[in-house]
């Protein structure tokens, strides 16, 4: 039985060993982990994001890919790898939050973009079969990045775009494991407010109108070969889907009062939604939680910049939260290049009174619920996937960091192009020509 102390460099060399396995690039088979007990993590500050709660000096034994038991005192098995994790917290892989993560490479590069359509140029072409998942890059140099700072998921979202529509398409939760399948079921994103009044005529009322028509028209009651018709046949399939509750759309939207519409609007259709945005929720939040909507919200998301957040307040969570509505997190920003960024915004989200648990649950059950993983993801509990973090300290706070992540029971290598860039300056470099190394990355295994 291998005992393994975290703090040693000899303990997180041997970490780090064990997930060489994994590749450069970090790609791994989802399916791939071998069966029987693989590790047991011993005197943890287990968050299990639960019903448990935080459990004090437990332990967690994972078999194969999957949790096995929460307690304490848990024996381990016969040739099992044990860590010692000496009070740390533990916690499950984070939420990412709404991004492009695997689909945007270089945001200023239009071809390494891949999460709007925009076919028709200026004419608005609405095509909810449009599925970014399927431009999704496992490899992408983001992955390793927002992995080793603990965040194991993210949901993949389609912009509606220079030229497209407010439907923007579909996106899916992604595991940042290396698997290219999406890791549960489809969602529809749509954009409503000021942002997308360019793509209705300039006319937030228009957008009602359109979604109106588009309902009509998924559901037959406007033929396919009328000149008023704006779906292809694979579009009116797809929306009927979504429309038939086998899917949620995400709607992007701010102002209070576009938010009653919208509630209004879903309610009328049978439509299960969930909010992006909602700047001025908790200006509705009772309307919200009678209608048992989820909103995932931008704690730092205070100011006006348009006149749909007028109302903007860092107290926005935590109202909400108080009113009964679920929340979870995502940027207003450059999600996909600083995601593990998502940690701060709980945490200010928690520092503006929301409680510590609801900020944890906005990054796990929350979004995992929301989005249709609950079954296998967001929790530290008997039956889920082993997507475990080791933090140094509260996983809520910036200076806190992963000791350790690992993806369905198997560690990963805490390594990215952030980590070898400091790695490549950190020390002093000698001149080549006296007798040491030109300035480039040192030598594997230095």
């Amino acid at each position: 039985m291998n005992r393994i102390g975290i703090l040693g460099r000899t303990a997180r060399r041997s970490l780090l060993a064990a997930g060489l396995a994994l590749a450069a690039a970090g790609a791994f088979a989802q399916d791939a982990a071998p069966a029987g007990p693989s590790l047991l993590i011993r005197n943890a500050t287990v968050h299990t994001a639960g019903p448990q709660g935080t459990l004090q000096g437990a332990d967690v034994l994972v078999r194969g890919n999957t949790i096995a038991q929460v307690g304490s005192g848990l024996a381990a098995p016969a040739g099992a790898e044990v860590i010692d994790a000496q009070g740390r917290p533990l916690s499950p892989t984070l939420f990412g939050g709404i991004t492009g993560i695997g689909i945007e490479e270089v945001s200023g590069e239009q071809s390494t973009v891949d999460n709007r359509a925009g076919l028709g140029g200026e004419r608005m072409d609405v095509r909810p079969e449009f599925d970014v998942t399927l431009a999704y890059n496992p490899d992408s140099v983001l992955l390793p990045v927002t992995r080793t700072e603990g965040i194991g998921w993210t949901l993949l979202g389609a912009s509606s775009g220079q030229g497209g529509s407010i439907i923007g398409g579909q996106g899916a939760v992604m595991r940042l494991d290396g698997s290219i399948d999406p890791a549960g079921p489809k969602l529809l994103f749509v954009d409503l407010g000021s942002d997308a009044a360019r793509l209705s005529g300039n006319s937030r009322a228009a957008q009602w109108m359109l979604l109106d028509q588009l309902v009509d028209e998924a559901r037959g009651r406007i033929a396919a070969d009328s000149h008023a018709a704006m779906l292809t046949p694979a579009g009116r399939k797809a929306l009927a889907a979504f429309l038939d509750g086998k899917g949620r759309l995400m709607v992007n939207i701010d102002r209070a009062a576009d938010i009653h519409q919208l509630l209004r609007w879903a309610g009328d259709k049978g439509v299960d939604i969930a909010i992006s945005g909602g700047a001025e929720a908790w200006r509705v939040a009772p309307a919200l939680a009678a209608a048992k909507v989820p909103v995932f919200v931008d704690p730092l998301a205070n100011l006006p910049d348009s006149f749909d957040q007028v109302g903007a307040t860092m107290e926005n969570a935590a109202r909400l939260a108080a009113a009964g509505v679920e929340v979870g997190f995502t940027q207003s920003g450059d999600a996909s290049h600083n995601a593990r960024k998502v940690r701060q915004l709980a945490g200010n989200a928690v520092a503006n009174g929301l409680p510590w648990e609801a900020g944890l649950a906005g990054l796990t059950t929350v979004p995992a619920q929301a989005l249709g993983v609950a079954g296998r993801m967001g929790r530290i509990a008997a039956g889920q996937r082993a997507d475990l973090v080791l933090w140094t300290g509260d996983p809520l706070d910036v200076a806190s960091v992963a000791l350790q992540v690992w993806m369905d029971g198997r560690p990963i290598e805490m390594r990215s192009r952030q980590t070898e860039l400091r790695d490549r300056y950190l020390r002093p470099q000698v001149a080549a020509d006296q007798g040491g190394l030109p300035r480039a990355y040192p030598p594997a295994g230095s």
